[in-house]
């Protein structure tokens, strides 16, 4: 049984149809990298899978370890080991991140974590995503910097270890060392077996330094082929122009030919 399965997924925003039938099979140790252009659906389904309210199932189905996810509270989701790192961090004034840290490590678990078991976790998440210990003493965001507040959405996936990933661009808006370190942190944790993560990503810096075991490319919402790593460097190299000759599918929305290593903008 596959730790996730999504079968023929629907989902609008509004009136406005946005996936088209996702179909798709992650295992335990798999990491899946999602390429599309802007505004094809792989933000959308992070979201959807998390339990963003905003976006409407209008059919489908998705399981977790045999358990209906959408049937799920949001809560319930991240209890059942899934996470979500934001492409675009939120502020929480008034909550440290530790104290949420805390909060969330025990609404996990059967009894409260030790408060030296907890420091030490936290020591050793800080020094993996290197943001100093007294940033977890803040509230969660508040004066953070853009690149300041994705490491502290590594480091919560670091201290929580989830069973599944869902990375949301955590590479945007960072510089080359900053991404060594983030990607650093993400091996880490594939260290277990048990471990599996969604990528998304318009850079192929990343995917080089977390190296996907699947990709898939969406158009149109709907995952139109399946491959290898070779599959990030054809679009790395020609953009998406490709696919319609390839695949026979028209990119309905007007978007510039991209390269992974320069995020949208025509070469």
């Amino acid at each position: 049984m596959a730790k996730l399965s999504i079968k023929d997924l629907h989902v609008l925003v509004g009136n406005k149809k946005i996936l088209n039938g996702i179909n798709l099979e992650i295992n335990d140790g798999e990491v899946h990298a999602l390429l599309a252009p802007n505004g094809h659906g792989k933000s959308t389904l992070l979201a959807v899978l998390m339990g963003n309210p905003n976006y409407i199932v209008e059919k489908g189905e998705v399981l977790f370890n045999g358990v209906d996810l959408l049937k799920l509270s949001v809560d319930e989701r991240a209890k059942a080991g899934l996470f979500l790192a934001m492409q675009y961090p939120m502020t929480i004034p008034g909550v440290s991140v530790s104290d949420f840290l805390k909060s969330a490590i025990n609404a996990k678990s059967e009894k409260p974590i030790s408060l030296y078991k907890f420091i030490k976790t936290l020591e050793e998440a800080c020094q993996d995503v290197n943001l100093p210990l007294d940033m977890v003493h803040r509230p969660v965001n508040e004066g953070f910097s853009g690149g300041e507040k994705k490491r502290n959405e590594i480091l919560q996936m670091l201290v929580l270890k989830p069973s599944l990933a869902l990375l949301d661009e955590i590479d945007s808006g960072l510089d080359v060392d900053a991404i060594k370190i983030v990607a650093s942190a993400v091996n880490k944790l594939r260290e277990n077996p048990l471990f599996s993560a969604i990528l998304v990503s318009h850079y192929a810096r990343l995917f080089q330094l977390i190296t996907p075991t699947h990709v898939h490319i969406i158009i149109n919402g709907e995952i139109i082929a399946n491959g290898d790593f070779s599959l990030i460097e054809k679009i790395d190299k020609n953009g998406y122009d490709w696919i319609k000759a390839e695949y026979g599918v028209d990119i309905n929305k007007k978007v510039l030919p991209v390269s992974l290593e320069n995020c949208g903008v025509k070469r």
